[in-house]
């Protein structure tokens, strides 16, 4: 493979041949780049749901428990 590239011109190895590759991959490359994408929005959401849910148990928690001499 080496060889054949040694007698090519610096465009074809730099340019025509990404191109190409991005030609023929490009819709699985941008498959699998969407979806990694949204795999981590997923995972950020997840995370600030459950950070979410955490501070509310907890703010309850805190104004529940100061309060149950009222009850």
């Amino acid at each position: 493979m080496r060889e054949i590239f040694a007698g090519m011109p610096w465009w074809v190895k730099w340019i025509a041949v990404p191109v190409i590759a991005l030609v023929v991959f490009g819709g699985m490359i941008a498959s699998v780049v969407g979806f990694v994408i949204g795999l981590l929005f997923k995972v950020l959401l997840f995370v600030a749901l459950v950070g979410g849910l955490i501070y509310v148990v907890r703010k309850f928690m805190t104004t529940s428990s100061s309060r149950d001499g009222d009850w």
